[in-house]
Parts: structure tokens; C-alpha cells; sequence
């Protein structure tokens, strides 16, 4: 691993992990003996990362000078956090991850202060109900819409009849019970949402539909608040 991904990485472990973190634990996380870790810690420290602590004792990441400063009033922290904490309650476990890295990096960029004030914030999400459903591969659905690459499923309708399609990805849709992916269906030649739970198997459709997503989801976007799209 290049010297600068290693530092990357010890940065990233140390806005995640509760602190006091232990050289031992940190030196799992990042993968490095403890000897490099030692090194990479105090190479951060040369490079101006405020880091209390040393060996013995454990580290603690005050102030990370490899991110701008945040300047957020306390309406904005409770917005974020809370947006985050919606995030970790859909059941999505790769968006939920990406909502604590989120969290933890602009945690870091605050004052202690208004760190704590983030972390420890009033608004609160609670969903005693299941989260959303989905069977499929929403990971790779994503990247799909990213790429913008066409994607081959197999799905069933409410009645349960199968249907293998070649679909053009635009967008995940999280509705109040499931993951809907809007598309545009190759065999019904119109656009059509596709809930999670429903799609059995995703494919690589074979071919890339760039640059024409944008405009896709835009039309897509204007049918649905017309109220013109069909229902999953």
C-alpha cells in the first residue's frame, strides 16, 4: 500500500473510531504493524494533525488539518444528523456506513464543541417497523446508475409472473415500504419503477446508455409529478 493511502486511511479510522484509540486497535484497522503505525502517526503530526495521546495510552484526533474547518449553526447540525440518521434506519447497509463516514468526517472538521453538539444531537429517528424491503443488489443497481450501464433482471410482478427485461437505470427511489429502481424498460419501450423486493436477479445489460441519464430522469421526474407514471 502507497505511503499516502496508509495516511489517508489512519486519518479516516481516527474520525470514525470513539476515542481514546489504542495503537493496537488502530493498527488493525489500518492493516500496518505497530511500528509503521507509529511512523504514520508521527508523520501526521509532522504534517500539522493535532493528535493527543502516545503509546501506552491511547490517541485522539483533535483537530484534522487535512480537512477545511465546517462553520455550521446548530439548525444545520440537527439537519444533518438527522437526514443521517434516516439514512441508517432504511436498511441499507453500504448507505448506512457511507452516512456514519459522512458523519464522523464533518465531526471532525467542527470544534470540539460543536463536534459534541453533532454527535449528540436532539433530533432522533425511531422505526419500530421493518426496514425497507429489497432483495436485490442495490450496491450494484447503484453503480449501474452511475455508469450509466444497461441492466438485465429478472422480475415478478404483484401476480408473480416472471419477466426477464433489459432496463436503463436511472435512479433508487426510497418510497415509505421498499427500494423502487425508475428505469426505462428496453421491453415496454416507457418508463416503469421496479420495486426491490421484486427483482430476483440483476445482470450487466451489456451496453452503456451515456450520456442519457440526466435527461431520462429528468422526463421520468416530470411524469411522476404529473402523476402520468404507472405505479410499481
Amino acid at each position: 500500500m502507497a505511503r499516502s493511502d496508509r495516511l489517508f486511511r489512519l486519518l479516516h479510522a481516527m474520525r470514525q473510531m470513539p476515542a481514546p484509540m489504542t495503537a493496537a486497535r488502530l493498527a488493525e484497522e489500518t492493516g500496518v504493524s505497530l511500528r509503521s503505525l507509529y511512523r504514520d502517526i508521527d508523520s501526521l503530526r509532522a504534517a500539522g494533525a493535532q493528535i493527543e495521546g502516545e503509546r501506552g495510552y491511547g490517541y485522539r484526533l483533535v483537530e484534522d488539518t487535512a480537512l477545511p474547518p465546517q462553520m455550521l449553526d446548530r439548525d444545520e447540525m440537527e439537519a444533518l444528523a438527522l437526514g443521517m440518521a434516516e439514512i441508517r434506519a432504511m436498511g441499507d447497509k453500504t448507505l448506512a456506513r457511507a452516512a456514519e463516514s459522512v458523519l464522523a468526517k464533518i465531526g471532525a472538521t467542527l470544534p470540539e464543541g460543536r463536534a459534541q453538539q453533532l454527535f449528540h444531537a436532539v433530533s432522533q429517528v425511531y422505526r419500530p417497523d421493518a426496514p425497507l424491503r429489497s432483495h436485490a443488489d442495490m450496491d450494484r443497481i447503484r453503480t449501474a446508475c452511475f455508469d450509466e450501464r444497461a441492466l438485465r433482471i429478472d422480475y415478478c410482478d404483484k401476480d408473480g409472473a416472471r419477466t426477464t427485461r433489459t432496463v436503463l437505470p436511472l435512479a433508487v427511489m426510497y418510497t415509505e415500504r421498499c427500494l423502487t429502481l425508475l428505469a426505462w424498460c428496453t421491453l415496454r419501450e416507457a418508463f416503469r419503477m421496479f420495486r426491490g423486493d421484486r427483482i430476483v436477479t440483476v445482470e450487466d445489460g451489456g451496453h452503456s446508455f451515456r450520456p442519457h441519464r440526466a435527461a431520462l430522469l429528468r422526463d421520468y421526474l416530470a411524469r411522476l409529478n404529473a402523476s402520468d407514471a404507472p405505479a410499481p
